[in-house]
């Protein structure tokens, strides 16, 4: 597709428009964890669903399963995000295959925990490309598809709550979600125009397979630094990401919305409660 695009300025549609018709996403990294959640949740919503994944085919197949019990189509492609800028050619693939896009979630990502002076270039590159460059060329891909199309559309990046709050021995990581959330606010300002919505969605500790607790009830996990006391969990970072992709969101843009159970306002509590230089790495 031309990287020039020059169209008419429509108006962003209001939720009563009729903009909840046959719409279509693409969620990456949806064969597990939180992108497996929005992916059915989507579907739920009546949205047909482009799922990606890395390594597990069988899960990505299982997803699919899932959401076209939901009385939706699926289409499933595999991708390695750290092969750029091809690797974006999957957002057009899956919009071929499901006859459109309405929605992009970036939800793929790797963490990193390696101290600063420790960090490798090799990581940094790494965690970069997959967290911060692959959203930049996959979100591109994406408006360009919307704005052809003349209708809106949404576009929702899963960041970090350390998007806003770094993290000692996360610097590679805390860099990476603070761009993707940068980011996502210079998308807003320049794709309004088009009715295109851009937002980000923080999460704080949520019990998936990359925090090695999927299968942990949340409850059974106490927190006492978290206001709601407990880690938290895929649907609910789901329902989230699945209202800022519905009609009920076209008027909310530019935002990052965390979903950390309250942590990131325990800056001065936490530091007054902690009793020994332990958190330094």
């Amino acid at each position: 597709m031309s990287d020039s695009i020059s169209m008419p300025t429509p108006l962003a549609p209001l939720p009563s428009d009729g903009t909840a018709g046959d719409r279509v996403a693409v969620v990456t990294g949806s064969e597990s964890g939180i992108g497996r959640a929005v992916a059915i949740e989507l579907a739920r919503q009546g949205v047909h669903v482009g799922i990606t994944f890395r390594t597990e085919d069988r899960a990505a197949r299982a997803v699919a399963e899932q959401v076209r019990a939901l009385g939706v189509r699926a289409a499933i492609r595999q991708v390695e995000l750290t092969e750029l800028p091809e690797a974006a050619d999957v957002i057009d693939e899956l919009a071929e295959d499901l006859g459109g896009l309405d929605i992009l979630v970036n939800n793929a990502g790797i963490t990193t925990d390696e101290n600063f002076l420790d960090t490798s270039y090799e990581t940094w590159r790494l965690t970069q490309r997959v967290d911060l460059d692959a959203v930049f060329l996959c979100s591109q891909r994406a408006a360009r598809r919307m704005i052809t199309a003349g209708r809106g559309g949404r576009i929702i990046t899963i960041t970090s709550v350390h998007e806003h709050l770094p993290r000692a021995g996360f610097a590679a990581y805390s860099a990476a979600k603070a761009g993707a959330g940068a980011l996502c606010k210079v998308m807003a300002l320049e794709l309004g125009r088009y009715g295109i919505t851009v937002n980000a969605v923080a999460p704080g500790e949520i019990n998936t397979a990359m925090t090695r607790r999927e299968d942990v009830d949340p409850r059974d996990l106490p927190r006492p630094g978290v206001p709601l006391g407990r880690p938290g969990g895929v649907s609910e970072v789901a329902a989230l990401t699945a209202f800022l992709a519905s009609p009920a969101a076209s008027y909310v843009t530019g935002a990052s919305m965390r979903v950390d159970g309250g942590v990131s306002l325990m800056g001065v509590e936490a530091g007054l409660g902690l009793p020994t230089d332990d958190w330094r790495p």
